[in-house]
Formats: structure tokens, sequence, C-alpha cells
């Protein structure tokens, strides 16, 4: 594969896959919680007590150098997730805006997404959301079942998300999303088609769906392991995803990702980043970034990120990827799109490499299975997933590793 040669600070120079080129999204991570639900293992910490402010700096120090050393072009997707970003106050959440805008170059028209959790937007809040740029949220549902929430460790109520929608809306979002979870302990197809009915009934342009997954140093995963954690069978959580196709499907709304629903127009541009394996400037304790052929992972506890972003960029470890490994993360999050890869944007990232020269076997083994089609002429050619494909999406994913 073809590499070009880009000059770093102090005269050397080294060779960059010409996959790689400067970020147009930016991720910043907020690792506040108001409590830690009991599957939850993203970098979060519960926010009472923790020094949010000198977080708050540590992260402008962080945007100085990262700007310093890899000026942006014009910034089109920024996403604020975490934890809750939303835990910040009205004065914090305006002074945290200004510092990106201070740094970072966005466009008028960038997709601005924030995550929140039902009840802590308020007016005073959404407002200085607004000011600062933000024009969509993407709100932590889970269900519409106020015992599921709490058997999960949520502590917002269904009232609460009906009426943040409602208080968004007041304040002039029209971009909104709420994620909804199926596959929990206990969780009936009857429970989770309620839950389905009550968020449809909110009219929203966008819908993710996730399955629960047991993940380690999670209350769930110790439940989990001790066999005190009764989750659906397997049929049961199969039945619940095709429910939800059918539903959000009957209601206009376009699977364009297996776990994402969109009215046409409403599709999450910041997520497409990381689903077309495209970089992106990735800040905040705990965060992951892609830039210049490179990943890194900064520093996961607020005082040690703190601590780190007083020295330098805060990095717990920055590597080089491979183009192959490269080519096999394309495939993986491409597929996930269900307008599937196409070839010649394959082409374009990685040099001239044609993917059927790399993955040839593996394209012709899923595709004989029925899980793989291949679609188009030209330019438009590409593979995506099938029918049968949709839901046994893992499989496919993991085929292309090598």
């Amino acid at each position: 594969m073809s590499d070009t040669i880009i000059s770093e600070p102090g005269g050397r120079t080294r060779a960059v896959p010409l996959h790689a080129w400067t970020p147009r999204a930016l991720y910043i991570h907020i690792p506040f919680c108001t409590n830690k639900c009991f599957y939850c293992d993203f970098n979060s910490y519960v926010v009472e007590g923790q020094p949010v402010d000198a977080y708050l700096d540590a992260l402008e120090r962080e945007m100085e150098r990262t700007v310093r050393e890899l000026p942006p072009e014009t910034i089109r997707k920024v996403f604020v997730g975490g934890g809750t970003p939303t835990v910040l106050n009205p004065q914090q959440m305006k002074r945290f805006l200004e510092a990106v805008a201070r740094h970072f170059p966005v466009a008028g028209d960038a997709e601005f997404t924030m995550e929140a959790n039902p009840g802590t937007t308020d007016p005073a809040k959404l407002e200085a959301m607004r000011a600062g740029g933000v024009n969509r949220i993407s709100f932590g549902a889970q269900s519409f079942d106020d015992k599921l929430l709490a058997a999960i460790g949520r502590i917002h109520e269904a009232r609460d998300v009906v009426n943040s929608i409602a208080h968004a809306r007041a304040a002039g979002f029209a971009n909104l999303s709420i994620d909804l979870m199926f596959g929990l302990p206990r969780q009936t197809l009857e429970q989770l088609a309620d839950s389905v009915e009550k968020a449809l009934e909110l009219d929203l342009p966008h819908y993710s769906l996730y399955s629960l997954k047991v993940e380690e140093n999670t209350l769930f995963h110790r439940l989990y392991e001790r066999g005190e954690l009764p989750l659906p069978e397997e049929d049961v959580e199969v039945a619940m995803f095709q429910h939800l196709r059918e539903k959000l499907g009957g209601a206009g709304y376009r699977q364009y990702e297996i776990s994402n629903f969109a009215k046409p127009g409403f599709e999450s541009r910041h997520n497409s980043t990381y689903w077309h394996n495209e970089p992106y400037y990735g800040l905040g304790a705990g965060a992951h970034g892609y830039a210049l052929g490179r990943r890194h992972l900064n520093v996961k506890g607020v005082q040690a990120y703190i601590d780190a972003a007083a020295l330098g960029l805060p990095r717990k470890e920055t590597s080089e990827v491979p183009a192959q490994e490269a080519m096999e993360d394309f495939m993986m999050v491409g597929l996930r799109l269900l307008d599937g890869i196409r070839l010649a944007n394959f082409r374009r990232q990685f040099g001239g490499s044609e993917a059927e020269t790399v993955f040839g076997p593996v394209f012709e083994k899923l595709c004989r299975q029925g899980l793989l089609e291949k679609f188009g002429a030209g330019d438009e050619a590409g593979y995506r997933l099938t029918e049968l494909g949709v839901p046994l999406g893992n499989e496919v994913f993991g085929a292309f590793l090598a």
C-alpha cells in the first residue's frame, strides 16, 4: 500500500498510510454521572465530590495541545458523551462549550450531539446548550417500564423521558434521539412491545436500540458469574430484535445500521465516522482518538487525567494501526451499515488496494452462506448484509479478523 510522508515537530518525518487524514469529527468525554448503572462499563464516575471544574480546566489544556499538535480543519461532527454530560450545571456547560468553540472551528451546519439522561436537562441548561452550539440530544431512556428501570440501576422514571423530550422541544431542539435496551433481566417480549409503543408515541426522528451486553467490571457481570442474572432465552431476544425491526420499519423509520433507525435525513452523522472507519479527535478521560494512522487511549481516572493534562497530552497509550488491521476495521464497522461497504471507498482509503484481493475468500464464504450479498457496479459496487445476515452480524464481522 502506498504511503505519504508527513513532517513532525523537530524536523522528523514518517510515512503515513493514505487512509489517514485530518479528522473532521470530534468526540469529547465528560465522565460524570448521577449514579452508576448496573450494566455500565463506560469510563464514568458518580459526580458527587468530584473536581468537575478542575476537570474542565484539564480538558481545555488537552484541547490547546491537541490543536497545536494536529491543527484542525473545519469540524463537521461533534459528539459529547460520557458519563452524562448534562450533569454539568448551566455555568459549567457554558464554560465547556465556549472552550470547544475557541479551539475547534465547528461548521455552522455541523451536527453537534450531546448525550443526556432524562431529568438532567432543565430549561437553563438547555438554553446554555443551544447557545453553545448543541443541536442534537440523545437521551438514555432504556425502557418505559419503571420496574425494569429500577432493576438495571436507572434512577429516572418513564415520565421523566416524556418530560425531558417536551422540555427539549420547547427549548428549540428538533433533532432528538433516545436509546432503548432489550434482553434485560426478566424482560418479556410484551414489556418490550409496550416500551416500543410508548417510544413511538414521542414521534422522534431517531431511535437507537441495543441488546444488553454483560460486561466485565459491572454489577451485572458479578451477578452473572454467580448465576443470579435471569436473562431472557436466546430465542426470546431474537424475537425482541425482530419485533423492534418490524415496529419501527412499519412506522416509517429506516434501519440504516444494525442498532439504529431514523427518519430520512436524521441518521447520526457522528457515528457514521466510526462506521466508515474515518479519523476523529478524542478528548477527555478515557477517550479514544484515531488520526494520522494512530490510535490513542487517554488516561482514565479523573484525578489521574487532570494530573496528566498538566504535563502534556494525557495519553495512556498510543499505537500505530497496521494496514491489515485498518482494513479489517473497515470491513467490520462498515458492514454494520445496512447499505454496506463500497469497494471504491476501500480503494480510496487504502491507496488502491482491492478489498476483493485482500478478503476474497471471506466474501465468497459469507455469500455462499447467504449472510452477505454483492450489489452494484463500478464505483457503486459493494457488499452488504442480507436479511439472514442482519441478526447474525457478529459472526459476519468476526470472519474478517485474520
